[in-house]
């Protein structure tokens, strides 16, 4: 491509990622034009349940003959637990596994067909397939690690700090390393968001529902991130749950990146948009640091 093709294309980028973040989300546009980390073996369209939306892909890493198994990373996507697709994150899926990762970025129920905890069901489900599937990969099934952006954040947090889903799914909860959230609502009662009435709204045990209340000394290593000019998921939900963790003797990273939104927080895992906030260098720093 000449340098007008870079430009032309870098333009329409910038007017993509400034629409996702007006909330106009033309992110399937984004995943098919943004410059994307080499991958290498992986999978498509994956079943691991019955249901529609129980569908996977998979990202590994470049490995070299005779390498020992790479650790396996599960994201999970925001979208108000009303939308989104695996495939609009794709570009997510290559960049964990140019770090290294055997990278699983499932699908999941979502509203009005499923509410709580029916997608956190789904994610225990996918970490199942992924701790028994991720070997065909390179990938190691003791090292997970959860990661997450905005609902997909809740999603990972819950997993990670409440056994009993992955329990339930027949995972070992120990087997999870480390949890990374990115923008993530971790304390949100009293429900007053309309999105949060309708999702959770017939709980019968609403605080059950929040991740800051699951928080123990065994609960993994978290490496938490928020950005300052994030007015859909507030900061404050970042700064609860990380000070739950410490008092409770858990390691946690803390970051706070200056003038960016919920939706540039995960944009910056992009190739084009790393420069804006070296999220993906410190979060993928701190997993390897504690899931090897």
């Amino acid at each position: 491509m000449n340098d007008s093709g870079r430009l032309t294309r870098r333009l329409g980028l910038a007017a993509i990622a400034s629409a996702l973040a007006a909330a106009c989300a033309p992110l399937s546009l984004f995943a098919a034009l943004t410059p994307k980390d080499p991958a290498a073996r992986s999978a498509r369209n994956v079943a691991y349940g019955p249901q529609p939306r129980q569908r996977l892909d998979v990202y590994g890493p470049h490995r070299g003959k005779g390498q020992a198994a790479a650790p396996i990373a599960v994201f999970f996507y925001g979208g108000s637990w009303d939308s989104g697709r695996r495939q609009d994150y794709n570009w997510v899926g290559q960049a964990l596994a140019s770090r290294g990762f055997v990278t699983v970025v499932p699908d999941y129920g979502l509203y009005p067909q499923v509410r709580y905890p029916g997608f956190l069901e789904d994610g225990a489900r996918a970490v199942r397939w992924a701790q028994d599937h991720a070997a065909e990969f390179g990938g190691d099934p003791d090292r997970i690690v959860l990661v997450g952006h905005s609902a997909g954040a809740y999603n990972a947090a819950m997993l990670a700090l409440d056994p009993r889903y992955l329990t339930a799914a027949g995972v070992d909860p120990t087997h999870v390393k480390a949890l990374a959230g990115l923008s993530g609502p971790y304390d949100f009662l009293p429900l007053t968001d309309p999105i949060a009435e309708r999702t959770f709204g017939e709980a019968q045990d609403l605080p059950a529902t929040q991740p800051t209340r699951f928080v123990t000394a065994a609960s993994p290593p978290a490496f938490l991130a928020t950005g300052d000019a994030d007015t859909m998921v507030y900061p404050r939900n970042t700064v609860k749950l990380a000070a739950r963790l410490r008092s409770a003797g858990v390691e946690v990273e803390e970051r706070h990146y200056p003038g960016i939104d919920h939706v540039r927080m995960v944009l910056a895992l992009s190739r084009p948009f790393r420069g804006r906030a070296p999220v993906l260098d410190e979060m993928t720093r701190f997993l390897h640091a504690h899931a090897g």
